[in-house]
């Protein structure tokens, strides 16, 4: 349906995420992932959704110059919000562990920012998500590192791995934003530009 009336729109996808590759094809959408890395850093001054905004749209920049008449290139990022401070993708088992006990019988944010930049076009969103854990043991914390290494996870964990499963009690927000993509705000996003 959103496809049929993208048809005369270039879909970009900047994302190496698997899960937001997945979420693009439930949409139904032709697109083309291209990927430029970047240094994922912000100046100390941001908090909250600002980091998320700002890196979303650092992550645009790259491909500035290069877009054509058509094209609508998404960007995105994710971070866990706890404790007054970002959490993002844990460097080592240890530091995953550290992570996970805190975010352990506690409520915290997932954030995920998504931009859309075309050549006459530029908006940025964010969606945020409150998920609680109960209190995982450190048996199920170090069960859950070893099995499903979680250092490409905001956060350190996947909500729709096992530890998300045993550990999640209650989540208010969009489950999928926690995932990596608030899809429906994408999906209304792109059929506003689908009516430009």
């Amino acid at each position: 349906m959103l496809n049929k009336k993208l048809k005369n729109h270039h879909i970009i996808l900047a994302s190496g995420s698997p899960r937001r590759q997945a979420f693009f094809k439930s949409l139904g959408l032709d697109f083309e992932i291209r990927l430029i890395p970047i240094k994922e850093e912000y100046p100390d001054r941001l908090t909250h959704f600002e980091i998320s905004n700002y890196l979303a749209q650092l992550k645009a920049l790259p491909f500035k110059d290069e877009l054509k008449d058509h094209d609508i290139l998404i960007t995105s990022d994710t971070i866990v919000w706890h404790n007054n401070k970002a959490l993002g993708k844990p460097k080592d088992e240890d530091e995953a562990f550290t992570i996970l006990h805190s975010l352990s019988d506690n409520t915290h944010e997932v954030i995920t920012s998504v931009c859309f930049t075309s050549k006459d076009y530029d908006k940025t969103l964010h969606n945020i998500t409150k998920v609680t854990f109960k209190e995982l043991t450190d048996e199920e914390i170090r069960y859950y590192i070893k099995t499903c290494k979680p250092y490409d996870k905001a956060g350190a964990y996947g909500i729709q791995e096992w530890i998300g499963e045993i550990g999640v009690t209650k989540i208010e927000g969009s489950y999928f934003n926690v995932m990596g993509l608030p899809v429906h705000l994408v999906y209304k996003t792109l059929n506003e530009i689908a009516e430009l």
